[in-house]
Parts: C-alpha cells; structure tokens; sequence
C-alpha cells in the first residue's frame, strides 16, 4: 500500500491540475470501489471548483467551494492518469512491477473545465472516494482518532515520549499504529529505526523515561522518521507495486533502502559487519541489522 511519501507524490503531481479547475463532466463507470461510492457522486461533483488539495494521513483531500471535500484513497492498486488539455499525457505516481493499463480497471473520470481528464484506475479496488462536509471531517470514521503527522511541528521527542510510555509492544509495531503516527508504513518505520540505530524488537516503554520524558533514541528515531520521510518525498516515493507518479514516473527511494528486501545482503552501516535480517511483526515484514541495531 503506497505511504505517506508516495500519498505526498501523488498530491503534489495532481495539484497544479485540480485546484483552480472545476468538474465539467464525472464519468463513473461503477457504483463502487471498496465501498460504495456516495449517492449522486458525480452530480454532486459537476460545476464545483476545487480551492485546495491537501493530504491527511494516506487520503488525498480536494476542497471544493460548496464546503465538501472530495476524499480519495489510492488502496493497495489505484493509479490516477491525467490527459492534459493539449492532448499530453502523464501519471501522477509508479509501482516498478509495471501494471498493464487495462481500460476495465478505469473506473471514474474527472472531466475539467479547462478540457483537462484526470482518470482514476484501480485493479483491485481497495481504493475509496466520498464526499463528506469540510466542517465534520475530523469527525468522521475515516478521520477520527488518526494520529499525529510526522513531518508537523507537532511530532517532537517529547510528543513521541508521551505516547510510548509504559507501551509493551515492540517499537515497530508502535510506529505504523495509524492512531498514533498518520501515515507512516512499514517500508519507512523500518528505515527510520536503521537510520537511529534501534532495533525494531525494542520495547516501546523503553524510549520514554520513568516520567514519559524523552530518551537520546527517542530524539534520533524523531530526527530519523522526518528525515526518511523528507527524502523519499523528495525522490518521488519508492516504487514497489502499483504505484506512479503524476506525470508517469517511477519514484526512486526504492534505491535507497537500507534494509528494506535487502534480508541476507551485508549492513550498509560503515564498520559493520551484519547482514539484515527479516522478521514478521503484526503480520508484516520488518528488516533491520541485529548487529548495529540495538
């Protein structure tokens, strides 16, 4: 499932063409996604202009002038491809293992007033959009209880202190719980702790003194989770499955890794000699040096 990073790509591609635009025109092609998409979806849509497009935990948010807010998710395979007004064509986000553009997967168009189409595709469908009012969005199941954004000025040692202490769940599994960081997977959560060099077995608790205060690894995992963060937004995500950018590229952080799908080869860290290591958490893959992470 595409994290923040790629979320981020994605919002930053589609932006200069839907804010300032309005829907012309909605073709959908189906009643549903992973759920059903709300009542009059594209009537609803038709004649509204788009003020702002932001991104709140993996959701993409496009802020309408009627005080909505059309509410996208990409799911594990959902793609968005845009066809200019002057006949270019691009795609806002790309999973390496390249999909092949299949015309069933398309399964809503957004027709632009200035002739621009901007057409959503998702194989599988885990993917969702809604309409839901811009004043009860907080409050909405989707939205409520979602944790703290870890590239806010919100997230500090002392916030993540907090939160961790007296936590008896390893320090993984605490990461990509959602309603306590927004947004951040497992591709990141294992980057960040070999970036601070903290195992990923570690108890949570541990990274928060007897009185919830911050510990030097509470400070490095902060510095280490926007760090990785930044810099897979930078090199336009990492490009595992499904997903592409705006304009159709591929995003690079996949290079990168450290310890992500590198389980067997040697540690990166300089002087060390471990080899990376996978292991199951909650149902998921983390890796990471047994060597140098501690």
């Amino acid at each position: 499932m595409p994290e923040l990073p790629e979320v981020e790509t994605v919002r930053r591609g589609l932006e200069p063409v839907l804010v300032g635009n309005a829907f012309a025109r909605v073709e959908q092609r189906r009643a549903d996604l992973r759920f059903p998409l709300p009542k009059h979806f594209g009537t609803r849509l038709e004649g509204r202009t788009v003020e702002a497009l932001d991104r709140r935990a993996k959701y993409l948010l496009a802020r309408l002038d009627d005080g909505e807010v059309l509410v996208m998710h990409l799911g594990m395979s959902g793609r968005f491809s845009i066809d200019a007004a002057n006949g270019a064509a691009s795609v806002p986000g790309k999973f390496a293992h390249q999909q092949a553009d299949i015309p069933k997967h398309e399964h809503i168009v957004f027709h632009l007033g200035d002739g621009t189409a901007v057409r959503y595709s998702d194989a599988r469908r885990f993917g969702l959009m809604d309409l839901i009012r811009a004043d009860a969005l907080d409050s909405h199941k989707l939205f409520k209880g979602l944790g703290v954004e870890p590239l806010s000025p919100a997230f500090t040692p002392a916030w993540l202190a907090s939160k961790l202490k007296g936590k008896a769940t390893s320090i993984k599994v605490a990461l990509v719980d959602q309603k306590l960081i927004a947004g951040l997977g497992n591709i990141y959560a294992s980057e960040a702790l070999f970036r601070a060099h903290i195992s990923p077995l570690k108890l949570a608790g541990t990274l928060a003194t007897k009185s919830g205060k911050p510990t030097p690894k509470t400070v490095a995992l902060v510095a280490a989770i926007k760090a990785v963060l930044g810099d897979a937004i930078k090199a336009g995500g990492s490009s595992l499955r499904d997903y592409k950018r705006a304009d159709g590229s591929l995003g690079d952080f996949q290079h990168r890794f450290n310890v992500y799908g590198r389980e067997g080869k040697k540690c990166q860290t300089k002087g060390c000699s471990g080899t990376v290591r996978r292991i199951v958490q909650g149902g998921r893959s983390t890796f990471y040096c047994p060597t140098c992470q501690r």
